[in-house]
């Protein structure tokens, strides 16, 4: 099969297999955590969660980073990215072991989520610099499409797999989230030992490029954001397949919201029961993403990217109405597996359209731009399922709204290829 054959070629690289083994322990980890904070959150015997405390723990977690993203971006274009990687990883174990003993002391929830959002502002800057390095470790466009593909969908898989730990722990009787957190903890302080197997100046920028003084790169920090703005502005293609990325994350984000609450209120009788429910909903969504790591540099070979994400926002504004508006668990599960498809299939497409069209020299600043309409598309989400959805999580308007969104933007895309 030629997706076997071009996985052979790419994991004979070593700096390519190192990169990627850091991506798939520092998002294993990111899973791990990550449960352990929606289980305290949503799942906990003690807290009756709603949609407008599962928006606040989102905009609590991922909005500030995301606003300050873009300036974190300048600073990624500074400093040498293996660098990044290392030091980013122990300081998030050093933090995800500082969450674990405040959970165990059970602190307020204001001192709780900022040590979370600690964590997650590291981890969105650790991501950022593992997608901006990602061409430094291949050989020409062929090569970076395939390792699009892999990357990071394996990651998000790690991501997956790395809840189902976290998910089979507390189902096995491990009661407590700090010990779900430490694991996390652990996996984070592996990945920064993997990320040493590579030199330091492997990843970029070159050295040329490198501003060491963290005073003198803090003070150039807006004047860099604006260039690198421009230069995304002068890339046409790569603005429209971020904008695209943006709205299907959106609406991503609020059918999870949605899946939460059915999971918690109106599929099960027990935090338990939900909790295994919404466990298997995580693993088939994630198998739609490893789906779209297999077919999408088939499809790629003969359709541009932006043409493959008008199919994929096509296919989700048909079939996510269809099986969601049943509000049935089955049929979800069905919706999750194509949401999850589609639009790891946009973010495949987007990844190879940024890196390919943005110069090393901005692709930090890029791709922390990414990152914040990531995030900020999520969070948005949140809120707006909050003030749609239910406390039991059946809102056919939602549902109805989404599939809307879907179908825009695949018109939106078609009409900019055409032009």
């Amino acid at each position: 099969m030629p997706v076997v054959r071009d996985l052979r070629v790419l994991l004979q690289l070593r700096d390519f297999r190192s990169l990627l083994a850091v991506r798939l322990l520092s998002q294993a980890a990111d899973g791990v955590y990550q449960v352990a904070l929606a289980t305290y959150v949503v799942f906990s015997p003690e807290k009756q969660a709603s949609p407008a405390a599962i928006a606040s723990a989102m905009a609590v977690l991922l909005l500030p980073y995301s606003l300050l993203g873009p300036f974190a971006g300048v600073l990624l274009d500074r400093w040498r990215r293996r660098q990044v990687l290392l030091y980013g990883n122990l300081l998030r174990t050093a933090l995800a072991a500082g969450t674990a003993a405040l959970i165990t002391a059970q602190v307020p929830d204001w001192l709780f989520y900022a040590s979370a959002l600690s964590v997650m502002a590291v981890n969105r800057f650790v991501l950022a610099g593992l997608s901006a390095a990602l061409p430094r470790v291949v050989v020409g466009t062929e090569q970076l499409v395939m390792a699009n593909s892999l990357s990071p969908t394996a990651g998000t898989l790690a991501t997956t797999a790395g809840g189902g730990l976290a998910f089979a722990a507390r189902l096995a009787g491990v009661e407590s989230n700090s010990v779900v957190v430490v694991l996390g903890a652990a996996l984070y302080l592996c990945a920064a030992g993997v990320s040493l197997r590579m030199t330091p100046g492997l990843l970029g920028p070159e050295p040329s490029q490198l501003q060491s003084r963290l005073g003198a790169a803090l003070a150039s920090t807006a004047r860099g954001l604006v260039d690198g703005l421009r230069h995304l502005a002068e890339r046409r293609t790569a603005a429209a397949a971020l904008t695209a990325m943006t709205a299907l994350r959106f609406c991503y984000g609020a059918l999870t919201v949605a899946v939460l609450m059915l999971c918690r209120y109106a599929w099960a009788d027990s935090e338990s029961d939900g909790l295994a429910l919404l466990g298997i909903a995580v693993g088939v969504s994630g198998a739609g993403f490893f789906a779209a790591a297999v077919i999408t540099p088939q499809v790629l070979v003969r359709f541009r990217p932006l043409v493959w994400m008008a199919c994929c926002a096509g296919l989700s504004a048909v079939l996510a109405p269809a099986l969601g508006l049943t509000f049935a668990y089955g049929p979800m599960l069905v919706a999750a597996f194509v949401l999850g498809l589609s639009t790891q299939a946009a973010k495949i497409s987007t990844d190879t359209v940024v890196q390919s069209s943005v110069d090393d020299a901005f692709r930090g600043r890029v791709f922390a731009v990414y990152d914040m309409l990531f995030n900020v598309a999520y969070v948005g989400a949140a809120a707006v399922a909050a003030l749609m959805l239910p406390p039991d999580g059946r809102s056919g308007l939602l549902v109805v709204c989404v599939a809307l969104l879907h179908a825009a933007t695949a018109t939106a895309l078609m009409r900019f290829v055409r032009r």
